[in-house]
């Protein structure tokens, strides 16, 4: 079956998922099974294993273990040691997502307060397996990944408001390339690194260079990401850092929660964000 094709179906299944994922938060406690997830979102439980083992790649039952509270403390627990001992690395240097290599290149100071001028900015609009995003390049890279919320134009604007000097071209053939490298967990890169074009404070690219660092499966809290970057009392100015990442999924701002183990807000949703951290944990 064509690729776009599959996605445009998965960006269709996602709406389903949510509700199922939204019943799953609010029943946790329960561990429903099977017939009543199905029940609630209106198909057989037939239908709904197939659907829903077909988007997250493995079954309800076990997708269900990483909603729960008690599962985000237990990831909890695993990660943070994880992500201090496995990533020797240091900022600014190659970050890690599944099998794609990630370079991370920032503006000049003068660009960052020129507001784009000069640049081009090509974008497109795109079907995913967590609903419609928005993907902007320039030459130098991906500058802006957003999930479509209340309306395409309203995302659009978003972009315009982030680049507001910059030159915009609607170039769907440009951008469609990339969304099977980024959101295909079982891609396999072999060809040269995913760039990013980041344009923001040098405290703000501290922190999106270390949410980089954060790898598939893994989470941290906004204590370790304020330690990671030499910052240990400014959680209050990681949390807005980390809000206003203008790259999601390749910037993994998702893989941040609350130290108490909740999953935390997230700028396109909470729902959207435990799918995209559930999705990572069943299937690494």
């Amino acid at each position: 079956m064509d690729t776009q094709m599959d996605t445009q179906q998965m960006t269709d299944d996602y709406l389903r998922i949510e509700q199922a994922i939204l019943y799953l938060e609010n029943h946790y406690k329960d561990q429903p099974g099977l017939e009543d997830v199905a029940a609630n979102i209106g198909l057989s439980e037939y239908h709904f294993q197939r659907l829903f083992t077909r988007w997250a790649g493995v079954s309800p039952k076990r997708f269900l273990q990483f909603l729960t509270k008690e599962g985000a403390k237990g990831l909890l627990d695993q990660s943070e040691n994880l992500l201090d001992t496995t990533h020797q690395v240091g900022l600014s240097s190659l970050g890690r997502l599944h099998e794609l290599f990630i370079t991370a290149e920032a503006v000049t100071p003068g660009e960052y307060k020129s507001r784009g001028a000069g640049v081009t900015i090509h974008y497109g609009i795109h079907p995913t397996p967590f609903g419609k995003c928005l993907i902007a390049t320039t030459e130098r890279g991906v500058c802006h990944l957003s999930f479509v919320q209340t309306s395409e134009g309203d995302a659009i604007d978003q972009l315009l408001e982030d680049w507001k000097q910059a030159r915009m071209i609607e170039d769907y053939k440009s951008t469609v390339p990339l969304i099977e490298p980024i959101f295909d967990l079982h891609y396999n890169n072999r060809g040269r690194p995913l760039n990013v074009h980041l344009r923001g404070t040098n405290f703000q690219l501290k922190v999106w260079e270390a949410l980089l660092q954060i790898p598939v499966g893994a989470v941290t809290p906004y204590e370790g990401i304020a330690a990671r970057i030499g910052k240990p009392r400014a959680m209050r100015a990681v949390g807005t850092a980390v809000g206003h990442n203008p790259i999601a999924v390749l910037i993994p701002c998702h893989r941040v929660i609350r130290k108490v183990g909740e999953f935390g807000n997230y700028r396109y949703g909470a729902l959207r964000k435990k799918a995209l951290l559930a999705r990572e944990f069943a299937t690494i």
